[in-house]
């Protein structure tokens, strides 16, 4: 559930983008939708209501959504501030190339990596998959943020917006499948209980 939660501000960016041209009215007030423009001024209010609302349900604040609702202000504040989608598109790059570089070099510093870190209180895994289980996360980083340049220059600014929704669903999916792939056989040694 809270996946699917997740990508509630990207669905709302897609949806909001569609109605570009469009206007709403209601009574005296009127609204043209402008396309990238409305859609990240949502996209920011969608992403910090969700920050606001897990915070209120978990207690906790998440690093990891705190740093998206940090970087969706900052670029999505840019975009609108100089009205130039370029500060927006280039928001998903930044953002995992630099989850990249953490995620990278946390396996050059202390005994754990970020993803030993992070998980090691849940599953008992060899060192070694811990290792593969970074290099896997620091490569899907790398390659999204790469892929999101190459979409945003090459290609139309609605591609890239459908490009955006399928591929963060596609990428997370692949990635999810990936870390059950290897994590799984060591969680079936585990569960065998010992005689």
């Amino acid at each position: 559930m809270k996946q699917l939660a997740e990508f509630l501000p990207i669905v709302l960016f897609f949806t909001v983008y569609q109605f570009s041209g469009e206007t709403i009215e209601l009574g005296s007030w009127k609204y043209t939708f402008d396309g990238i423009f409305s859609a990240t001024a949502v996209l920011m209010i969608a992403t910090a209501l969700q920050l606001v609302i897990t915070l209120a349900i978990t207690r906790q604040l998440e690093k990891r959504l705190l740093w998206l609702f940090l970087a969706v202000t900052l670029f999505g504040g840019a975009t609108l501030l100089f009205r130039n989608q370029m500060f927006i598109q280039w928001k998903p790059t930044i953002f995992n190339w630099v989850l990249a570089v953490v995620f990278g070099g946390s396996q050059f510093i202390g005994e754990k990596n970020l993803m030993e870190r992070t998980l090691g209180g849940q599953i008992q895994l060899p060192k070694t998959i811990w290792r593969r289980l970074n290099i896997l996360w620091v490569s899907n980083f790398a390659i999204v943020g790469a892929l999101n340049l190459y979409v945003a220059y090459g290609f139309s600014e609605e591609t890239w917006v459908s490009y955006k929704l399928y591929s963060a669903i596609g990428f997370t999916l692949a990635l999810t499948i990936l870390t059950a792939v290897l994590i799984s056989p060591h969680l079936k040694e585990e569960q065998v209980p010992e005689k």
